[in-house]
């Protein structure tokens, strides 16, 4: 058993560290910096083999009732602006960087939480560096806040496919990501479309195995992994893409390395 939840957390590691610096490299490198539509595709792709992974029986995904649907919208809504925002912030930042912008989910969760739910502070772990408006801390926030209902992690990522794909396309236009994208120099390279069809699939490897890790194993256990794969992640890209280091950066991911480690400890201390 410890050695199929040690290959499940090693795959979620190698599709996350795959994952991001795919991502970096066709934001940052290839600098296709056109949000709608790179996202856009992602999500095509991910809702797509997530729509055949059901129909050939690898995944299971309920057929919920109407209500259930609209109330995981605002949810949907949150979801586009994460990978949008998430998109235009990769693209710019290091990526130890952008691992530390992420997490000010927690430090809004963590307020939420004391100020709403009038739970006791969090220990320090939760209490990481704030940096960047929480879309992702407001989705974590309405996640944990809503009703128990029949939607599962795989539901809810399938609708939060079929609405980000849906919108991303109409804004495409508006935001000229749409004919902006035709004056890409990279257009009809094929690094440029072996990159892109890499993403998508890694992205949703990713969600699957991220999925599969929070259902297996303990949050302390899962809060491991996750910290031992933005370490390789990060350090990993430092050695791939420039990365200008000073005391202000070198200091930044030092103490957003302390907070991710304090996390793992506080979760694992309260798990157990």
């Amino acid at each position: 058993m410890n050695v199929r939840r040690s290959l499940l957390g090693l795959t979620f590691c190698t599709c996350y560290l795959a994952s991001h610096l795919t991502n970096k490299y066709v934001l940052s490198v290839l600098k296709f910096t056109y949000p709608t539509l790179f996202q856009g595709w992602q999500t095509f792709v991910g809702g797509l083999l997530l729509h055949m992974s059901w129909k050939l029986g690898w995944v299971e995904i309920h057929s919920s009732l109407r209500s259930d649907v609209l109330t995981w919208l605002p949810a949907s809504v949150l979801f586009v602006g994460i990978i949008y925002a998430g998109s235009k912030a990769l693209s710019r930042l290091a990526v130890p960087v952008f691992f530390i912008l992420h997490n000010v989910a927690e430090v809004l969760t963590c307020g939420y939480q004391k100020c709403v739910w009038r739970e006791c502070p969090l220990p320090l772990g939760r209490c990481r560096v704030p940096s960047l408006p929480g879309l992702s801390g407001s989705y974590k926030i309405l996640r944990r806040s809503r009703k128990p209902t029949v939607l599962s992690d795989i539901d809810q990522q399938y609708l939060n496919y079929i609405f980000s794909m849906v919108l991303l396309a109409f804004a495409s236009h508006p935001t000229g990501d749409l004919f902006g994208a035709l004056d890409f120099p990279f257009l009809y390279f094929y690094r440029f479309h072996g990159s892109c069809c890499a993403s998508g699939v890694l992205g949703f490897f990713l969600m699957l195995s991220t999925v599969k890790l929070r259902s297996v194993l303990a949050p302390g256990q899962c809060a491991a992994w996750v910290f031992l794969a933005k370490v390789i992640t990060a350090g990993l890209s430092m050695l791939l893409f420039d990365t200008v280091l000073t005391r202000a950066t070198v200091g930044c991911f030092l103490l957003g390395g302390l907070g991710e480690a304090l996390l793992v400890f506080s979760e694992r201390r309260s798990s157990s």
